[in-house]
This record gives C-alpha cells, sequence and structure tokens, in this order.
C-alpha cells in the first residue's frame, strides 16, 4: 500500500524497521473493514500513543495510509466497486456484460442487505475514522511542528469533508462522524441536509486555513489549498451557492500554478499541468486501476462498455469522442469502452487517477455565473471547455438555455469519472424523467442508496431507513 523504499533516503535502517512495523498498525487495525462503522474502535497500539504523531515521517505515512485507502477500495477508487464504474452503471453511462440479473447497481435492483451498499458504507466510515485518528494525534502531538501539524490537519479535514460529501449525496441524511470514540459513534444521530452541507463546509473551510499554496509531496499527490477551493466549488454549487462557488472555482482558475491542457491526449497523463490533485499509484511503474477496467480489446466486453446513448450526446466534430473514447469491432458488432486512461501496463508510469482538473471548475463556474445572471462570463467558461474538443462558441442566449448548454457538456466532459452524470440529474431534479426511459428497473426512490441493514441493526438511531427499501 505505501512504498516504504522511499524512506531509505533520509532514514537508518533501524527507523524504517519501527515504520514498517507502524504502518502495518495502522493499515491493518485503523482502517481495517469490519462488519459496521461504528465498531470500529481505537486499537490499543502504538497508533494511539506516541509512535506514530511524533515523528514527522510516521504522521505523514499515516495520513498516507488514507489516501492509499481512498485510492484502493474507498469511493473514489478506479476499481469495478468505485463510483466510477458503479454509478456509470447505475445512471446512463455504462453497460453491463456480465449476465442479466447479476448487476443489481446495472438494473437498479439494491436492497438494503446489499454487499456492495455495505461495502462502500463501511470502507468510506473507516477512510473518515482514518482521518480522525489523524487529526487526534496530530493535535496531541507534543514533537511536530505547527506547519506539520497544520498541514495534517488540513488534509484530514479535506479527506472528512470529501468523504462526507459522496456519501450524502448517495445514502442522503446520515451521520457526519468527527470522533473515533467508539461509544459516541455506536449511538449517532443522523444530521439533516442542510447541516451536514454546512459540517461539509466548516471542515473545508477550515482546511483551506490550514493547507499551503504548494504541494507538500511531488506530482500533487497530497491535497493543497487549490485542491480545497475545488471541493468547496463544488459543494457550493449542489448546495445553490453560487456566489461562493463561483468565487471558489476563480480561486483554482485564477492560479498560475495551473495552466489549460489544450491537447486532449495530455489531459489525463500523470503531469498534465491543468490536474488539481491525483492519486499516486501503489507502486513503481503503475498506472491507474481506470486503465484496466475500462479498456478492453476485443469484444464482446468483459464486463463494462460505453453506452450507445452516451457516445451518440457528443456533437459532430468533437473531438472528445475520437481520444477519450475507442471502438471496438468484431465485424458485426461495436461496442465502444472509456479511453480518457490509455495505459493497461504496469511498468512506467505515465498516467495516475485524477480527482480534481480544471475542466470541472470551469464548468462549475459557467453554471454558477449563468444562475446569477452573468451570461457573458458564463458563456467564456463554457466555450473554454468546447474549443478544447474543437466545437464552436455555444449558441445558448438565455440563461436556462447556457444552463442546459452546461449540463450536456458535463456530460461528455465529465463520463466515467465518480458519478457526475448521475449526481447531475439529481440535484437537477431530472433523473426521473432521463433514467426511467432508459433504465427499465428505475423508481424514483432509487435517487437514494438504502442505509445498509447491517447499520440499522447495530443503531436504531439511524432509522429511519431511506423511501422505497
Amino acid at each position: 500500500m505505501l512504498n516504504i523504499q522511499s524512506f531509505f533516503t533520509a532514514f537508518s535502517l533501524y527507523k524504517l524497521v519501527r515504520v514498517k512495523y507502524i504502518l502495518l498498525l495502522l493499515v491493518g487495525a485503523t482502517l481495517h473493514s469490519c462488519d459496521d462503522f461504528v465498531a470500529v474502535e481505537l486499537p490499543d497500539s502504538q497508533l494511539t500513543g506516541e509512535a506514530v504523531f511524533e515523528d514527522t515521517t510516521t504522521a505523514n505515512a499515516a495520513m498516507t495510509a488514507v489516501y492509499a485507502k481512498l485510492r484502493d477500495s474507498g469511493l473514489l477508487t478506479g476499481h469495478a466497486t468505485g463510483l466510477s464504474c458503479r454509478l456509470g452503471l447505475y445512471a446512463d453511462e455504462l453497460d453491463s456484460y456480465q449476465g442479466v440479473g447479476t448487476n443489481n447497481f446495472y438494473t437498479n435492483a439494491l436492497f438494503s442487505s446489499e454487499s456492495g451498499v455495505q461495502d462502500l458504507w463501511n470502507q468510506s466510515y473507516n477512510i473518515i475514522y482514518g482521518a480522525n485518528a489523524v487529526l487526534e494525534g496530530v493535535t496531541n502531538s507534543a514533537s511536530l511542528s505547527k506547519a506539520d501539524k497544520d498541514r495534517l490537519k488540513g488534509e484530514a479535514l479535506f479527506v472528512r469533508a470529501l468523504s462526507h460529501f459522496y456519501l450524502h449525496n448517495l445514502y442522503g441524511d446520515l451521520p457526519y462522524v468527527t470522533t473515533t470514540d467508539y461509544a459516541f459513534n455506536s449511538r449517532i444521530h443522523k444530521s439533516l441536509s442542510a447541516d451536514l452541507y454546512n459540517m461539509m463546509l466548516d471542515d473545508a473551510n477550515t482546511a483551506l486555513g490550514l493547507l499551503p499554496e504548494e504541494y507538500s509531496s511531488p506530482e500533487k499527490g497530497r491535497p493543497n489549498k487549490a485542491a480545497v477551493y475545488a471541493l468547496l466549488s463544488r459543494i457550493y454549487l449542489y448546495n445553490g451557492q453560487w456566489a461562493e462557488a463561483t468565487d471558489n472555482a476563480s480561486a483554482v482558475l485564477n492560479n498560475t500554478m495551473y495552466v489549460w491542457e489544450t491537447d486532449l491526449d495530455k489531459v489525463f497523463l500523470k503531469e498534465s499541468t491543468s490536474t488539481i490533485w491525483q492519486f499516486i499509484p501503489d507502486s513503481q511503474g503503475a498506472n491507474t486501476y481506470e486503465g484496466s477496467l475500462f479498456i478492453f480489446n476485443e469484444g464482446p466486453p468483459p464486463s463494462i462498455a460505453l453506452t450507445t446513448s452516451l457516445v451518440g450526446a457528443f456533437e459532430a466534430g468533437d473531438q472528445r469522442k475520437n481520444h477519450w473514447i475507442r471502438e471496438i469491432t468484431d465485424g458485426s458488432n461495436v461496442w465502444y469502452h472509456a479511453f480518457k486512461y490509455k495505459s493497461q501496463v504496469q511498468a512506467t508510469s505515465t498516467e495516475y487517477s485524477i480527482v480534481f482538473r480544471l475542466a470541472e471548475q470551469y464548468l462549475i463556474r459557467s453554471e454558477a455565473r449563468a444562475r446569477q445572471g452573468d451570461l457573458i462570463g458564463a458563456k467564456e467558461d463554457l466555450n473554454k471547455v468546447r474549443n478544447r474538443a474543437g466545437l464552436g462558441d455555444t449558441q445558448a442566449i438565455t440563461s436556462e438555455e447556457i444552463v442546459e448548454a452546461i449540463l450536456r457538456e458535463r456530460r461528455v466532459e465529465l463520463f466515467t469519472e465518480f458519478g457526475h452524470r448521475f449526481f447531475d440529474l439529481k440535484r437537477l431534479g431530472t433523473i426521473d424523467a432521463v433514467l426511467s426511459g432508459v433504465k427499465p428497473g428505475w423508481d424514483t426512490n432509487d435517487r437514494l442508496w438504502p442505509i445498509p441493514a447491517k447499520e440499522l441493526s447495530a443503531n436504531p438511531n439511524l432509522n429511519p431507513q431511506n423511501p422505497g427499501y
């Protein structure tokens, strides 16, 4: 999970062995999934003592383990269990080739004991638990410098806000967990949407004041202040706070650290100048899980492929269709796969999984400006994205037309990236109209996932269950 060899250059073999031991405790005990998140009790080990958080290297490694969990098994993983795949299937981006009835996400037939629903809930709260463990450990440290404390606190708060953001938009009202206290968490109540957004914003804005402008690790592998602005712009957009969404997106777009990448084939490379935050692979020479998941070289597809409705949504002349989608045929049939990430091999790292990038910020600011009546500014931002794709300026005129054009643009720019399509349909109230026409199993209650049955049994304060389950 962690590249321990990177510590050789600065530390003795004795300290390296000590770091390895502590990280095994951290990854194995702190972030290990269990039957339900409230059963994650702080282990009586070196994680709770001075060994981890009295040393900058091991404190950094503790936070790195949280990122590794996000990358490898959480909501944002590029594996088939992550949102890029599961929400692609759940909405209208991906078709399943695993057989009828074998993928409840694809058929919109989830139930409260569904293992995938339970696993994502558990993994997310375990990640939040890890972030809280870092927050508490760093706060209580007597040895870390103020700069290191501030940075690590900021990173942990950022992860906590990000994780709750996705959880809320999947499951609806749920607990906002801010402690590792087992007794408290075992009886915690759900928070309502407005309160959840306020807590996300509090965490993210606090992180903003703690994180540095510069990246603390190479290759944009740890979030900086701009990554927090990017998250804030999205939260404000979803919460209908247009002025704040505009301001936070502008804070990223006006940052000279980032340069708009005009070459579509370079947008998803690890050194892309438009990347704000990305996951570093788990080993030297590795590339993305997304490349391994989405790419296939012969038909029929082994598991998933892009829907014809998504492929048909691209305008004539849109170069993203040529550069980010690949056609596969057996001579009689045609299938398509996402080709944003182009490498399946594990030899030389050329691509990292990108979580935040500039194009989303332009589209966020465009929508927020349109909703405030700044139609000229909204069209400028929208055209920035369109022109890179080889398309002309939008012909939309009114605010309503511009917003509709932005949403069409989001569909073809952000496809197979962490469920943007599903969340857009949901937040704008068009999800029933769109998905009922293409998903036979779609029901209006499917806009929320069920709270796992085990959680309701373990903690009745999480009741009531979401409608329809």
